[in-house]
């Protein structure tokens, strides 16, 4: 069979090779690949930036955002043959450190966890591969391919299950409006679950037109190109970009109790003018939280599910502005203007 790999730490090494066929082991689930997302932590490892190959192995199988179908499934399971499943990234450290061992491995104190198609364990970028039941997700048959979506979808429910935790720390909290910074999938999918939680929405981002301003207005916000207005003051900010000055600049448009979440990665050694004294008083005196997150275990994966399962279908397809066949694979690894979400089909599957 086909698979992505790449020699993590060297530069441009990926490439598409043969594999054998994956081991027999009857009490996993036996997948053929239908589709994966593709995202800048997959470039970062094609740069030679990032990555970690399995224990013994040279070579890293690429693909964390996954779409599949059950080709063979255990009895016991809870999974049956033709089933659209998604693979969970992460999964829990062997030691294991308190929040794996409690189901948190999303929150994994000692790092020693692994990541499909990032940490030491093989991705899904392969024609076939298996899985483990309890690291499985079923995705609604109606979704078709638009099920890719599932794990940025659940980075994002993570991030709005702990922005709702942290606001059941005052009773005289009523957030009404949010403001969303990237209009990349992760920001388009957070502003989805903004609106499906009744919030008034504003997104920013540095498009002017085209796919991003329209999908922003198909929900009912306000699209920011750019430069957000000196007045805008907003209960929650979800920050999607990363980018070091604006997310320093976009915290003060925070309204009093108000909750910040990061989301997006800023490069290390970044520097940016700080006051942070104002910092400090802002988020004293205004009782405002900032705070960061990453990852998502499995009911995360089941709120992005029925986040996905209820959204307009013709929306979500909005996110996906390339799909790629597997024989052009280079093709969807390439970042092209106007990308949204780039997705490569291992197989047809109707929408």
């Amino acid at each position: 069979m086909r698979a992505i790999t790449v020699e993590p730490g060297i530069a441009n090494s990926v490439q598409l090779e043969e594999r054998p066929e994956p081991t027999s082991d009857p009490s996993s689930l036996l997948i053929q690949a239908v589709a994966l997302g593709v995202c800048g932590t997959d470039r970062e490892i094609i740069s030679g930036a990032y990555g970690f190959a399995p224990p013994g192995a040279t070579r890293l199988v690429l693909g964390h955002e996954s779409l599949g179908r059950v080709l063979k499934a255990p009895g016991d399971s809870g999974f049956a043959v033709g089933d659209l499943v998604a693979g969970i990234v992460r999964r829990p450290d062997p030691v294991p450190c308190v929040a794996c061992a409690a189901g948190e491995w999303d929150m994994c104190h000692n790092g020693r966890y692994t990541e499909s198609g990032i940490k030491s364990l093989d991705g899904y970028a392969a024609e076939r591969f298996r899985l483990d039941p309890a690291y499985t997700v079923k995705i609604a048959p109606a979704l078709g391919r638009l099920g890719v979506l599932l794990e940025p979808a659940s980075v994002l429910a993570k991030a709005w299950d702990q922005i709702e935790r942290i606001g059941r720390r005052s009773r005289s909290w009523r957030p009404k409006s949010v403001l969303v910074t990237g209009a990349g999938p992760v920001g388009l999918i957070a502003a989805l679950m903004a609106v499906q939680r009744g919030f008034a929405l504003h997104v920013m981002d540095h498009a002017d037109s085209g796919a991003k301003p329209d999908l922003v207005h198909a929900l009912g916000g306000t699209y920011h190109p750019l430069v957000l207005p000196t007045d805008l003051s907003v209960d929650i900010i979800v920050e999607c970009t990363g980018a070091p000055q604006l997310v320093l600049d976009v915290i003060s448009h925070l309204d009093g109790e108000g909750i910040a979440c990061l989301t997006g990665l800023s490069a290390a050694g970044t520097m940016q003018p700080f006051d942070g004294g104002d910092f400090n008083r802002r988020l004293v005196l205004q009782n405002e939280v900032v705070f960061g997150s990453v990852n998502a275990n499995r009911r995360h994966y089941e709120a992005a599910m029925t986040s996905l399962a209820s959204a307009d279908p013709a929306w979500l397809g909005g996110l996906i502005t390339r799909q790629v066949p597997l024989p052009r694979w280079r093709e969807a690894f390439e970042k092209r203007r106007g990308d949204i979400k780039v997705v490569l089909l291992f197989e047809d599957l109707p929408a």
